[in-house]
């Protein structure tokens, strides 16, 4: 009885072993059945793929007496023309915008000459009609009457009659009016481009007022007789230009 028993156990043991067995191996087969058609379905795919390109290279080497060869490197000489001609066209592009900045550089440059082109020339005209009686001298001596010595002279003194109208000998604005200790009652323009005018021995300046715009012609003052270092000489206008603040020669530019 205890045989049989053992037996008995050996037998369902056996069985159980042999159901876990053929349960794995049914499992294993059904997961290889269902990659096997999606990978066939790929190879499938990917041999249709390769046979059209075979078949349409095949085709075209057919149709124009060519070999395959030819045909693929037909195909290569184009691909490469159409990267050559993108290239070209990305070249010709930058060409195109640096052509465009240098334009416009050009343009912007123009404008700037242009500007400075239009800047208005400075022409003094004379502040009273007369002749020169005593020359500007500053780098050497003219005889002064009034002093009886040799001295600097750096104006013009331009004859002219006591009440003689004085004019602007140019566009500006009144700087200043004052007495000077020496020259008498003055009066001092400045102009654009760093010039000033000073008309000196005034009889009188009530025409104008100090930060009074004046344009080019227009009454200042009248002749006098009130520069104490000039007072021996005929009936004259003292009139000076400077440059930045540096007498220069007023005959380089008003001709009498």
């Amino acid at each position: 009885m205890r045989e049989y028993r053992k037996v008995s156990k050996g037998v369902i043991l056996a069985i159980v072993i042999a159901v876990i067995v053929i349960g794995v191996s049914l499992i294993s087969l059904f997961s290889l059945g269902k990659e096997e058609p999606e990978s066939g379905g790929k190879q499938l795919a990917g041999s249709v793929n390769y046979l059209d390109e075979s078949n349409s290279i095949e085709e075209a080497s057919t149709s124009s007496d060519k070999t395959i060869n030819e045909v693929k490197e037909n195909k290569i000489a184009l691909n490469t023309e159409n990267f050559v001609n993108s290239q070209n066209t990305n070249t010709v592009q930058k060409q195109t915008n640096t052509t465009s900045k240098t334009t416009n550089t050009t343009t912007s440059t123009s404008k700037q000459t242009t500007k400075k082109e239009e800047k208005k020339e400075i022409k003094f005209e004379k502040p009273v009609e007369g002749e020169i009686i005593k020359e500007f001298a500053k780098d050497n001596l003219v005889f002064s009457n009034t002093l009886n010595e040799w001295t600097t002279h750096v104006g013009i003194d331009i004859k002219a009659a006591k009440t003689t109208v004085v004019k602007a000998a140019y566009e500006g604005t009144v700087e200043s009016i004052k007495n000077d200790p020496r020259y008498g009652l003055t009066v001092i323009i400045a102009h654009d481009d760093g010039y000033k005018t000073v008309y000196s021995n005034l009889l009188t300046s009530e025409f104008v007022v100090e930060g009074e715009k004046v344009t080019t012609g227009q009454t200042i003052g009248t002749v006098g007789n009130t520069a104490t270092f000039e007072v021996a000489d005929e009936s004259h206008l003292h009139f000076e230009i400077l440059k930045d603040n540096v007498q220069v020669d007023p005959t380089i530019y008003i001709k009498y």
